[in-house]
């Protein structure tokens, strides 16, 4: 089984097995065939003056087979013998220069595509997905060498000459994706409809991966309703694959339409692929990203929803398959809204921020956790922090980028979680060497526009999973300048004075969204909180009450990351407020 479909600005083969294993194979195949054709195509209706400075007879039914027949004679023969042996290929020698540049193209066409391999196979000991490293080897890699050889063979016998530079370009697929049938345990009113749909168990990234999908902002709120979405919608067949993601300790398998495939592909850079026993096991949430349209529209101007199945004890959430919602946004953001609802159903607090693990090089550890809506310095000032204090600090690990939860032991003391072993950061808003020194790692989207990101790996499933004492946590402000009445970090002196500024929410959108201003979202956390207000409410009281009984800094921090022209020194000196705080207080106190 091989296919290759076109998307938009996609391509994705799908087989079974090895796509070629020679060049010949390569010029052979259904695949050559289709990118030709489909090239030809393109050229005849942009640029038809071009197609007529090569052969007007290219313009025929039977110029692309022409071209075919052509290129396939040029990998192995100069272009004197090619058109020789090609029919109606023999005016074309005094044209080698056109070829020459129709070559170019024909190769930009090919890489301008972003370019997806999905490997099927059976579920066993003898799939591939036990074997992945090879099954890569012999698909991805083999077909990336094939490519780049067959292009620069065939340009060599047009031109008659070696070039002097060599750029080894990505000519193959940027992501491999292993699939296997669903093995996971759905209820019977979803496996009916889900079980169909392969579940990936590998992906291979070629780094840095450049992607540019239609959005580049998020609008909504993710909202609860009383029907389950999966009634009304159908999955067709080949169109579909199942992400089982790790987030936090929950499991969510996440249905995304080809459509998406590249933002589908970019959560391996977000969340960890869950293990076969906690597959076999079943979801907690399930996600379905790409859902037909017409019967979500029920659900009104933005449909992006989610329903509790209380009887089932599982949370199902459904994004529509339009442009406007091709924004990674929406992928993490509903699956850590329903990680969210299943912490508090489980008596946990969720969290919006960033939670780090902070090991001096005297020995002493502290757990930042710095809450706050999108874009208000969180990550930044972590990251600050990092350089800032690489004299004092030892490591810093984290825990929790976006997302997590906050559990009361039974001394009374916080542990706090992480979902994500990846971030999906503003790049505008990083340091210097945070983007670039590990640039060959990551996913970037969208790079031209406002909003531009990256996603790309930051800790371990240890490190979220783990649970570490929470030493402190502060509200990223960034909105307030500082002053002697304001500082860059202000302690609160009560719990219910802690959770006024916390319920408030108050925040000056980066443009991450399509809100603009300043902003108010209950715990600057739009994504399960106010939804389920009144049990968050009790376990958040609960929470601040245990953080002020058990000695843990409560508090707000000033990034001023909101104000144009502190974008890097707000998160600068906000670091070094921390640094100082920090050192101070372990100290005087025990940390970690």
């Amino acid at each position: 089984m091989k296919r290759l479909e076109r998307d938009t600005n996609q391509l994705i083969i799908h087989t079974d097995g090895m796509v070629c294993s020679t060049a010949r194979d390569l010029l052979q195949s259904e695949i050559f065939v289709q990118v030709v054709t489909d090239f030809m195509e393109t050229l005849r209706e942009d640029d038809p003056q071009f197609v007529d400075s090569i052969d007007p007879a290219l313009k025929e039914d039977g110029g692309s087979l022409l071209m075919i027949n052509l290129l396939r004679a040029l990998a192995y023969d100069p272009i004197e013998r090619a058109v020789e042996i090609v029919p109606g290929a023999e005016g074309l020698l005094d044209k080698r220069w056109k070829l020459h540049d129709f070559l170019e193209r024909l190769y930009d066409f090919w890489r301008v595509f972003n370019r997806y391999m999905v490997l099927h196979s059976e579920a066993g000991p003898n799939s591939i997905d036990r074997r992945p490293y090879q099954a890569f080897s012999a698909t991805i890699e083999v077909l990336t060498h094939l490519v780049r050889g067959v292009y620069r063979d065939i340009n060599e016998n047009i031109i008659g000459q070696r070039p002097r530079v060599y750029r080894q370009v990505s000519a193959g697929c940027s992501v491999g994706i292993i699939a296997v049938p669903s093995e996971g345990s759905l209820p019977p009113r979803y496996a009916g409809k889900l079980s169909g749909i392969p579940l990936i168990r590998q992906v291979l990234i070629n780094p840095p991966l450049i992607i540019d999908p239609p959005m580049n902002k998020r609008t909504g709120l993710f909202r609860p309703v009383p029907d389950n979405l999966l009634g009304g919608l159908e999955f067709e067949d080949g169109k579909w694959l199942c992400y089982p993601a790790q987030v936090g300790p929950l499991v969510v398998f996440i249905y995304f339409h080809q459509y998406f495939i590249g933002l589908g592909s970019s959560l391996a850079n977000l969340f960890e692929i869950a293990d076969d026993e906690k597959v076999a096991k079943g979801p907690d949430a399930v996600f379905i990203y790409g859902a037909d349209p017409e019967p979500m529209k029920k659900y009104g101007e933005l449909p992006t929803v989610f329903h509790d199945d209380v009887e089932n004890n599982l949370l199902v959430g459904a994004v529509p398959r339009e442009d406007r919602f091709g924004y990674f946004g929406y992928l993490k953001k509903m699956a850590l809204t329903l990680h969210n609802v299943v912490m508090m159903k489980r008596g946990r607090l969720p969290y919006h921020g960033a939670m780090s693990r902070i090991i001096m090089k005297n020995g002493t550890t502290a757990d930042v956790l710095i809450i706050g809506d999108t874009a208000t310095g969180k990550s930044e000032s972590l990251e600050a922090f990092r350089v800032l204090g690489k004299e004092e600090i030892a490591e810093l690990i984290i825990i929790a980028d976006d997302m997590g939860s906050i559990e009361i032991q039974e001394d009374g003391r916080l542990k706090g979680y992480g979902t994500e072993t990846g971030a999906f950061v503003r790049l505008d808003d990083l340091q210097a060497g945070y983007a670039f020194g590990k640039i060959d790692r990551s996913i970037i989207m969208s790079p031209q526009k406002t909003n531009a990101r990256v996603v790309l790996p930051v800790t371990t499933l240890d490190e979220v999973l783990h649970g570490h004492n929470v030493d402190f946590i502060l509200y990223a402000n960034n909105f307030e300048e500082t002053d002697a009445d304001h500082p860059i970090i202000e302690r609160f002196g009560s719990a219910q004075s802690a959770l006024r500024v916390f319920r408030e929410g108050a925040a000056v959108s980066k443009g991450t969204t399509t809100a603009t201003g300043l902003t108010h979202h209950y715990f600057a956390n739009p994504f399960g909180a106010p939804q389920y207000r009144e049990l968050h409410d009790k376990i958040a009281e609960d929470v601040f009450d245990a953080a002020f009984r058990s000695g843990v800094f409560v508090g707000q921090v000033r990034t001023r990351l909101g104000i144009p022209g502190n974008e890097t020194r707000g998160p600068h000196e906000a670091a070094e407020a921390l640094l100082e705080l920090i050192l101070k207080k372990c100290k005087t106190e025990k940390c970690g």
